[in-house]
């Protein structure tokens, strides 16, 4: 085992972003001194990639964190995203989260989901407007004004980014595409295409809420190695080519999650394969609506494009 200088990754617009990044989304939206001071504490030990979003409900917070940190702007790539309930103007939204967070821009703005929701939260069917590809193409035209360095997008799958891509008027291809990614659910078709078009596929939920932390192959590397669970799940994906974005308001872990290692080929191996395991292909996630059919967010998993089954994940 040998630890390594934080790895960052190249963005097809030619910047750069951290292979682990400080998740805020908190398991709950609201702003309060503990998003400040998570903030704070990540930016000072190094953190550089701060991940927000609208719909966290924390943007203030993150700003002030941001703010109160004392690291110069310049240094850190702050991401946010739009809000199904404002695809109508994502210009709009964008301006109203640069003034939660005091920032004069954003250096990634995301799609968050790509369903438009209505006031009453109920969902557009995938073919009225504004569908996930107007909203793209208005992205792109918030790209021109300066105020974010890229656009991206977040849930996308491989037949829905396939979509948007081959479309005559995507002229800018997404810079990252967000996904929930950890060895119970490895994207590893969907990695494979953001690799063939230059999109950076970023990891959210990337330890899987602990929830697959007590499998016996990843203990036993991580007691072979002499780290903690996460650090050999963190290592995993970062090797594999993604960024992530963990959370933790505890500093020591906060420590743990930027201490990336280097795995074996067997190692690497074993943890790509965990997913075939009886019962282990499997979201983390509480969005997922089975007993509606399968759906998530208003839109069935056929609409989305993802391979679930009710009660669980078909295997890739």
């Amino acid at each position: 085992m040998s630890s390594r200088p934080l790895k960052a990754f190249r963005l097809n617009n030619g910047d750069t972003l951290s292979a682990v990044g400080i998740g805020c989304w908190m398991g709950r939206q609201g702003e309060g001194p503990h998003v400040v001071a998570m903030v704070k504490a990540a930016l000072k030990l190094g953190y550089r990639h701060v991940d927000t979003a609208a719909n966290y409900g924390d943007e203030v917070s993150v700003g002030q964190g941001i703010h109160e940190s004392g690291i110069p702007r310049s240094e850190i790539y702050v991401t946010t995203k739009l809000a199904s309930e404002d695809h109508w103007d994502p210009l709009s939204a964008l301006e109203t989260s640069l003034a939660k967070l005091q920032l004069d821009y954003v250096d990634l703005f995301l799609m968050h989901w790509p369903m438009a929701l209505r006031a009453d939260g109920s969902a557009l069917p995938p073919d009225e407007s504004p569908t996930f590809l107007e909203t793209w193409w208005a992205m792109q035209e918030v790209l021109k004004t300066g105020k974010t360095k890229a656009i991206g997008v977040s849930n996308l799958s491989e037949k829905l980014l396939s979509s948007l891509l081959d479309h005559p008027k995507t002229t800018v291809v997404p810079a990252v595409n967000q996904v929930e990614a950890h060895p119970c659910l490895p994207q590893h078709k969907l990695l494979e295409l953001c690799r063939k078009k230059g999109i950076l596929l970023v990891a959210y939920s990337p330890v899987g809420k602990h929830k697959f932390a007590d499998d016996h192959d990843i203990q036993a590397i991580s007691k072979r190695l002499k780290v903690t669970p996460a650090q050999v799940i963190l290592s995993w994906a970062v090797q594999r080519g993604t960024a992530v974005v963990p959370k933790s308001e505890h500093e020591d872990r906060l420590v743990e999650n930027m201490s990336i290692i280097e795995l074996s080929d067997g190692d690497m191996n074993t943890l790509d394969q965990i997913h075939l395991k009886p019962g282990m292909h499997r979201s983390v996630c509480g969005f997922h609506s089975p007993e509606l059919g399968g759906s998530c967010f208003g839109w069935t998993y056929e609409r989305l494009g993802w391979q679930f089954q009710l009660g669980g994940i078909m295997p890739e």
